[in-house]
């Protein structure tokens, strides 16, 4: 835990820096793709990934680390070959992974909180999940196993993995020529987020588009299809903790309401989207019919709140900062009460986003969490071991949180206004 943590503070300046230059650059060519609040949405979503990874909330069934020591037929070193070997399996993982997570009911839960943004930009791709707890698909590294590649290289090279899946989640980037047969770009990327029809369930590579080519899930990018992004069944929510659960929930109820026994149980594991036909019936759930004219989720925004929650989030950006950097000496159990404030921050801040009538009291509770940690520890987490005035700074900041939340919740003008710049409101 405490080594991602160190990770994490080197990651994400990397990637805030990278999104600010794709909003700066938008808006030098009049093409922003990059709404305000969808980006916020999706960076608490990150931060959430980000804590729920640090606290280690999610355990394997079976270990890379236990099918080395056990079925490994020969012991390489860590040279350069295996290094690469590494990548490709790891590869190979993540696209079957990827398409299970589309394909079947249960597994769709932890992977549409990615795709539940309306746009397509960087931010989206730190969509990630925390409704996933446990990890099933460690077998899918058996060829590795076999090899005998030691768990240290995998535990180095699958951080790499994931993060060179950033770039691509972009609009700015055209086709890239012969890179189109090699490797996944954003041409690539954008089909798979897209829901038009031409486009849904393809390309699933992560790093090298040869796995679409090879078992037939690969489609091209058509200049007279645009792609159009979201979730055919829309979020309708900024918050992020909301969406992770969203279909388990549905899937929950739809079990419960099903007449038929069989049904209870083979909804898990059924295509996505399948419901039983009497509960679809009894209970029907908006999707969209036509993916050229609907209307795009858009609550009041006015720029004070956008302001507002642009700030909040860097400050609760540099207050995480100092959860990942100080892991150990944190220790438990107070690293699961940092985890659990944070969360509760995240929470708050979608619910004011969402224009949520208790946005108040979620925040109240927010605050009071907050400086109840500060009355017990007489400290922010042992803050004021490395700056004096830390605490201060976190009451002062629980305080003016408080009274933004208050103002954009009952006093600010545009709280009941759309504005035209946060999304057009259809495609």
């Amino acid at each position: 835990m405490e080594r991602y943590g160190q990770v994490l503070l080197i990651a994400i300046p990397f990637f805030i820096t990278l999104i600010i230059i794709e909003k700066i650059y938008g808006m030098w060519k009049g093409e922003d793709k990059t709404p305000i609040m969808d980006m916020v949405s999706s960076l608490m979503s990150g931060l959430t990934n980000a804590v729920k990874d640090v606290l280690g909330l999610s355990v394997s069934i079976l270990s890379y680390s236990w099918m080395v020591s056990h079925w490994a037929i020969i012991r390489p070193e860590a040279t350069w070959w295996v290094y690469v070997v590494t990548f490709i399996v790891l590869d190979f993982q993540g696209y079957w992974v990827h398409r299970w997570a589309h394909e079947i009911n249960f597994f769709w839960n932890k992977h549409l909180i990615h795709h539940s943004s309306e746009e397509f930009n960087l931010p989206c791709a730190l969509r990630q999940s925390i409704s996933s707890f446990v990890n099933l698909f460690t077998f899918f590294l058996l060829p590795a196993a076999l090899l005998g590649v030691p768990a240290i290289v995998v535990a180095t090279i699958a951080p790499l993995h994931l993060f060179a899946q950033f770039w691509y989640h972009t609009r700015h980037i055209g086709k890239m020529g012969i890179w189109e047969n090699i490797i996944v770009t954003p041409s690539h990327h954008r089909v798979h987020h897209a829901i038009n029809p031409e486009y849904m369930d393809k390309n699933y590579s992560q790093v090298f588009i040869i796995w679409d080519k090879l078992f037939g899930t690969f489609q091209e990018e058509l200049p007279e299809k645009p792609p159009v992004y979201g979730i055919t069944r829309p979020a309708a929510t900024w918050n992020p903790i909301k969406i992770n659960f969203q279909h388990f929930w549905l899937m929950l109820k739809d079990a419960w309401y099903a007449a038929n026994w069989k049904d209870k149980f083979r909804i898990w594991w059924k295509p996505t989207g399948w419901r039983p036909a009497d509960v679809a019936a009894r209970f029907p759930v908006a999707k969209i019919s036509d993916v050229y004219h609907f209307e795009k989720y858009n609550p009041p925004s006015s720029v004070a709140l956008q302001t507002w929650s642009v700030i909040h989030l860097a400050v609760l950006m540099l207050i995480s900062a100092h959860f990942f950097g100080n892991i150990a000496a944190i220790g438990n159990p107070n690293i699961f009460l940092y985890g659990l404030f944070l969360f509760v921050s995240v929470y708050s801040m979608a619910e004011l986003a969402d224009r949520n009538p208790n946005a108040v009291a979620y925040d109240i509770l927010r605050v009071a969490m907050g400086f109840g940690i500060l009355w017990l520890q007489k400290d922010w987490f042992g803050i004021s071991q490395w700056m004096p005035s830390g605490s201060l700074l976190i009451m002062g900041y629980l305080i003016v949180s408080l009274g933004m939340t208050l103002y954009c919740s009952f006093l600010d003008p545009g709280r009941n206004l759309h504005l035209s710049s946060n999304t057009p409101s259809t495609i």
